[in-house]
Protein backbone atom coordinates (compact mmCIF):
# COMPACT_ATOMS: atom_id res chain seq x y z
CA UNK A 1 0.00 0.00 0.00
CA UNK A 2 2.58 2.49 -1.15
CA UNK A 3 -0.12 5.07 -1.30
CA UNK A 4 -2.01 4.66 1.41
CA UNK A 5 -4.90 7.16 2.64
CA UNK A 6 -2.80 9.62 0.24
CA UNK A 7 -5.19 11.97 -2.55
CA UNK A 8 -4.56 11.94 -5.89
CA UNK A 9 -5.67 13.70 -9.18
CA UNK A 10 -5.16 12.48 -12.40
CA UNK A 11 -6.02 14.35 -15.84
CA UNK A 12 -6.06 12.27 -18.79
CA UNK A 13 -7.17 9.31 -16.76
CA UNK A 14 -10.36 7.94 -19.03
CA UNK A 15 -7.79 6.12 -21.19
CA UNK A 16 -3.64 4.91 -21.66
CA UNK A 17 -1.19 6.15 -18.88
CA UNK A 18 -3.70 8.29 -17.00
CA UNK A 19 -5.98 5.10 -16.35
CA UNK A 20 -3.61 2.57 -15.64
CA UNK A 21 -2.12 5.39 -13.36
CA UNK A 22 -5.37 5.35 -11.27
CA UNK A 23 -6.28 1.64 -11.21
CA UNK A 24 -2.58 1.07 -9.65
CA UNK A 25 -3.25 4.41 -7.23
CA UNK A 26 -5.97 3.15 -5.78
CA UNK A 27 -4.75 -0.63 -5.90
CA UNK A 28 -1.87 1.06 -3.62
CA UNK A 29 -4.28 2.77 -1.22
CA UNK A 30 -5.01 6.38 -2.62
CA UNK A 31 -8.62 7.86 -3.73
CA UNK A 32 -8.39 9.15 -6.81
CA UNK A 33 -10.21 11.94 -9.00
CA UNK A 34 -10.33 10.77 -12.48
CA UNK A 35 -10.17 14.15 -14.47
CA UNK A 36 -10.43 13.93 -18.41
CA UNK A 37 -12.69 15.64 -20.99
CA UNK A 38 -13.23 12.57 -22.94
CA UNK A 39 -16.55 11.18 -21.41
CA UNK A 40 -14.46 8.11 -20.54
CA UNK A 41 -13.78 9.08 -16.85
CA UNK A 42 -16.70 8.16 -15.60
CA UNK A 43 -16.53 4.43 -16.57
CA UNK A 44 -13.03 4.91 -14.93
CA UNK A 45 -13.71 5.72 -11.65
CA UNK A 46 -16.92 3.22 -11.64
CA UNK A 47 -14.74 0.49 -11.86
CA UNK A 48 -12.54 1.56 -9.30
CA UNK A 49 -15.59 2.07 -6.66
CA UNK A 50 -16.03 4.04 -3.74
CA UNK A 51 -11.70 5.10 -3.96
CA UNK A 52 -12.39 7.10 -7.30
CA UNK A 53 -14.57 10.26 -8.58
CA UNK A 54 -15.09 11.04 -12.14
CA UNK A 55 -14.96 14.89 -13.14
CA UNK A 56 -14.61 15.96 -17.08
CA UNK A 57 -12.27 18.83 -17.21
CA UNK A 58 -10.80 20.55 -19.82
CA UNK A 59 -7.09 21.30 -18.76
CA UNK A 60 -6.68 24.21 -20.53
CA UNK A 61 -9.87 25.71 -18.85
CA UNK A 62 -8.79 28.05 -15.78
CA UNK A 63 -12.18 27.05 -14.14
CA UNK A 64 -12.52 23.60 -14.71
CA UNK A 65 -8.79 23.02 -13.45
CA UNK A 66 -9.84 25.05 -9.83
CA UNK A 67 -13.23 22.75 -9.90
CA UNK A 68 -11.08 19.82 -10.35
CA UNK A 69 -8.69 20.35 -7.22
CA UNK A 70 -11.29 21.50 -5.61
CA UNK A 71 -13.03 18.28 -5.84
CA UNK A 72 -10.29 16.16 -4.16
CA UNK A 73 -10.03 18.89 -1.07
CA UNK A 74 -13.55 18.75 -0.25
CA UNK A 75 -14.19 15.30 -0.60
CA UNK A 76 -11.27 13.98 0.79
CA UNK A 77 -9.91 17.48 3.02
CA UNK A 78 -6.80 17.52 1.60
CA UNK A 79 -4.45 17.01 -1.90
CA UNK A 80 -1.97 14.61 -1.92
CA UNK A 81 -0.45 13.78 -5.21
CA UNK A 82 -1.23 15.18 -8.37
CA UNK A 83 -0.15 13.58 -11.54
CA UNK A 84 -0.72 16.17 -14.97
CA UNK A 85 -1.28 13.62 -17.48
CA UNK A 86 -3.36 15.33 -20.18
CA UNK A 87 -2.02 15.50 -23.11
CA UNK A 88 -2.62 14.82 -27.33
CA UNK A 89 0.29 14.57 -30.17
CA UNK A 90 -1.43 16.41 -32.68
CA UNK A 91 -0.29 16.48 -36.96
CA UNK A 92 3.06 15.01 -36.96
CA UNK A 93 4.87 17.15 -40.05
CA UNK A 94 7.66 19.72 -40.50
CA UNK A 95 7.37 22.79 -38.89
CA UNK A 96 6.82 25.07 -41.68
CA UNK A 97 3.67 23.31 -42.39
CA UNK A 98 1.96 23.02 -39.21
CA UNK A 99 -0.72 25.77 -38.10
CA UNK A 100 -1.16 28.21 -35.76
CA UNK A 101 -4.36 26.94 -34.82
CA UNK A 102 -2.89 23.52 -34.32
CA UNK A 103 0.46 25.33 -32.43
CA UNK A 104 -2.00 26.95 -29.77
CA UNK A 105 -4.35 23.85 -29.44
CA UNK A 106 -1.08 21.45 -28.62
CA UNK A 107 0.26 24.02 -26.35
CA UNK A 108 -3.01 25.06 -24.33
CA UNK A 109 -3.58 21.26 -23.70
CA UNK A 110 0.09 20.08 -23.24
CA UNK A 111 1.90 23.08 -21.24
CA UNK A 112 -1.11 25.73 -20.19
CA UNK A 113 -2.71 22.94 -19.28
CA UNK A 114 0.12 21.56 -16.95
CA UNK A 115 0.68 24.81 -16.04
CA UNK A 116 -3.13 25.19 -14.38
CA UNK A 117 -2.66 21.68 -12.81
CA UNK A 118 0.20 22.65 -11.03
CA UNK A 119 -0.72 26.52 -10.11
CA UNK A 120 -3.97 25.40 -8.31
CA UNK A 121 -2.37 21.81 -6.98
CA UNK A 122 -0.01 23.98 -5.25
CA UNK A 123 -2.59 26.15 -3.86
CA UNK A 124 -3.91 23.55 -2.30
CA UNK A 125 -0.77 21.31 -1.18
CA UNK A 126 0.74 24.18 0.45
CA UNK A 127 -2.03 24.59 2.64
CA UNK A 128 -1.62 21.18 3.61
CA UNK A 129 2.17 20.55 4.48
CA UNK A 130 2.76 19.57 1.07
CA UNK A 131 2.59 16.77 -1.99
CA UNK A 132 3.78 15.43 -4.78
CA UNK A 133 3.15 16.56 -8.47
CA UNK A 134 4.28 14.38 -11.47
CA UNK A 135 4.08 16.04 -15.25
CA UNK A 136 4.07 13.59 -18.14
CA UNK A 137 6.47 15.42 -20.68
CA UNK A 138 8.01 13.09 -23.16
CA UNK A 139 10.77 11.93 -24.64
CA UNK A 140 10.48 13.99 -27.39
CA UNK A 141 11.31 16.65 -24.38
CA UNK A 142 14.85 15.88 -24.33
CA UNK A 143 15.97 14.90 -27.39
CA UNK A 144 14.92 15.84 -30.88
CA UNK A 145 12.34 13.49 -33.02
CA UNK A 146 11.63 14.75 -37.08
CA UNK A 147 8.37 16.51 -37.76
CA UNK A 148 7.74 16.71 -33.86
CA UNK A 149 8.47 20.36 -33.44
CA UNK A 150 5.35 21.74 -32.05
CA UNK A 151 4.76 18.76 -29.81
CA UNK A 152 8.62 18.32 -28.64
CA UNK A 153 8.23 22.09 -28.00
CA UNK A 154 5.34 21.68 -25.26
CA UNK A 155 7.26 18.97 -23.85
CA UNK A 156 9.98 20.44 -23.40
CA UNK A 157 8.54 23.09 -21.99
CA UNK A 158 6.68 20.68 -19.22
CA UNK A 159 10.12 19.82 -18.43
CA UNK A 160 10.98 23.03 -17.47
CA UNK A 161 8.20 23.87 -15.82
CA UNK A 162 8.87 21.06 -13.49
CA UNK A 163 12.60 21.95 -13.03
CA UNK A 164 11.98 25.36 -12.11
CA UNK A 165 8.87 24.84 -10.04
CA UNK A 166 10.94 21.99 -8.18
CA UNK A 167 13.16 24.58 -6.96
CA UNK A 168 10.32 27.07 -6.01
CA UNK A 169 9.16 24.42 -3.47
CA UNK A 170 11.98 22.13 -2.34
CA UNK A 171 11.83 23.78 0.95
CA UNK A 172 7.54 24.03 1.19
CA UNK A 173 7.41 19.78 1.14
CA UNK A 174 6.33 19.90 -2.47
CA UNK A 175 8.49 17.84 -4.53
CA UNK A 176 7.80 17.80 -8.80
CA UNK A 177 8.95 15.69 -11.02
CA UNK A 178 8.24 14.55 -14.62
CA UNK A 179 8.05 11.09 -16.54
CA UNK A 180 9.15 11.18 -20.35
CA UNK A 181 7.23 8.25 -22.13
CA UNK A 182 8.79 6.90 -25.25
CA UNK A 183 7.12 5.17 -27.53
CA UNK A 184 3.77 3.99 -25.85
CA UNK A 185 0.92 1.82 -26.80
CA UNK A 186 -1.33 3.70 -25.68
CA UNK A 187 -4.26 5.19 -27.73
CA UNK A 188 -2.38 7.66 -29.47
CA UNK A 189 -1.16 4.48 -31.87
CA UNK A 190 -4.16 3.71 -34.16
CA UNK A 191 -3.26 0.24 -34.05
CA UNK A 192 -3.95 -0.08 -30.40
CA UNK A 193 -7.39 0.53 -30.65
CA UNK A 194 -8.26 -2.70 -32.21
CA UNK A 195 -4.89 -4.87 -30.32
CA UNK A 196 -5.24 -3.65 -26.65
CA UNK A 197 -1.26 -4.68 -26.05
CA UNK A 198 1.23 -4.84 -29.12
CA UNK A 199 1.29 -8.14 -30.98
CA UNK A 200 4.68 -10.02 -30.81
CA UNK A 201 5.43 -8.90 -34.18
CA UNK A 202 4.73 -5.31 -33.11
CA UNK A 203 8.14 -3.04 -33.49
CA UNK A 204 8.05 0.42 -32.53
CA UNK A 205 9.36 3.14 -34.69
CA UNK A 206 13.34 4.22 -34.67
CA UNK A 207 15.63 3.16 -32.68
CA UNK A 208 14.25 2.29 -29.25
CA UNK A 209 17.06 -0.10 -27.87
CA UNK A 210 15.14 -2.93 -25.63
CA UNK A 211 12.98 -2.95 -29.00
CA UNK A 212 9.83 -2.85 -28.06
CA UNK A 213 7.07 -0.59 -26.91
CA UNK A 214 6.47 0.38 -23.06
CA UNK A 215 3.28 -0.21 -22.07
CA UNK A 216 0.89 2.26 -20.15
CA UNK A 217 1.34 -0.06 -16.78
CA UNK A 218 5.51 0.66 -17.00
CA UNK A 219 4.88 4.58 -17.32
CA UNK A 220 2.25 4.27 -14.40
CA UNK A 221 4.62 2.37 -12.11
CA UNK A 222 7.13 5.14 -12.58
CA UNK A 223 4.67 7.81 -11.94
CA UNK A 224 3.50 5.26 -8.55
CA UNK A 225 7.31 5.65 -7.56
CA UNK A 226 7.40 9.23 -7.66
CA UNK A 227 4.03 9.74 -5.96
CA UNK A 228 5.18 7.75 -3.25
CA UNK A 229 7.40 8.31 0.00
CA UNK A 230 9.97 6.15 -1.90
CA UNK A 231 11.08 9.23 -3.90
CA UNK A 232 11.26 11.20 -0.86
CA UNK A 233 14.67 12.67 -2.02
CA UNK A 234 14.18 13.32 -5.70
CA UNK A 235 12.64 16.64 -7.25
CA UNK A 236 13.39 18.01 -10.03
CA UNK A 237 13.85 14.76 -12.30
CA UNK A 238 12.92 14.55 -15.39
CA UNK A 239 13.01 10.40 -15.79
CA UNK A 240 12.74 8.63 -19.59
CA UNK A 241 10.80 5.48 -19.54
CA UNK A 242 11.74 4.87 -23.10
CA UNK A 243 12.99 1.58 -23.83
CA UNK A 244 16.80 3.40 -23.76
CA UNK A 245 15.62 5.65 -27.04
CA UNK A 246 17.01 9.11 -25.05
CA UNK A 247 20.59 6.94 -24.17
CA UNK A 248 21.22 5.81 -27.38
Amino acid sequence: MRLSSKIAVITGAGSGMGKSMAEIFVREGARVVCADRSGQEQAVAASLGDAAVAVHVDVSNTSDVQRMINTAVERWGRLDVLCNNAGFGGPMMPLHEQSEETYDNIHAVNLKGVFLGMKYGIIAMLRTGGGSIVNTASAVGLVGWKHHSVYGAAKGGVIQLTRCAALDYAEQGIRVNAICPGTTWTGLVKASITNPTPPPDARPPGPVPMNRWGLARELADAALFFASDESSYITGAALPVDGGYVAA
